[in-house]
C-alpha cells in the first residue's frame, strides 16, 4: 500500500461537520408558499381552474421544500388549507 505515503491529506488538519444554527426569523422566504396563497385566492374568488391547480401544485412543492426542523403538525396543516 505504497497511497498512504503518497497520501496529501493532513489527518491533524480535519475538523468534523458543524452545520451553522439559523434562527428562524432569519430563514430565507418560502416563496412557492406565498405563490400557492394567491393562486388559492384568485381561484376561489374568480373560480379559475387553472389557478386552483396552481395553488395545488405550488403547495406541494413547499411541503416538499420544507426542513426538518420546520415540521410540526400545524405548520403542515396551515400549509395543506
Amino acid at each position: 500500500m505504497s497511497s498512504q505515503s503518497n497520501d496529501p491529506r493532513q489527518p491533524s488538519a480535519v475538523r468534523p461537520y458543524k452545520p451553522q444554527l439559523v434562527a428562524p426569523q432569519d430563514l430565507p422566504v418560502d416563496y412557492s408558499g406565498f405563490i400557492a396563497v394567491i393562486f388559492g385566492v384568485l381561484g376561489a374568488m374568480f373560480r379559475y381552474k387553472v389557478c386552483s391547480w396552481l395553488a395545488i401544485i405550488f403547495c406541494a412543492q413547499s411541503l416538499a421544500n420544507m426542513r426538518n426542523f420546520e415540521n410540526d403538525l400545524k405548520q403542515i396543516s396551515m400549509a395543506m388549507m
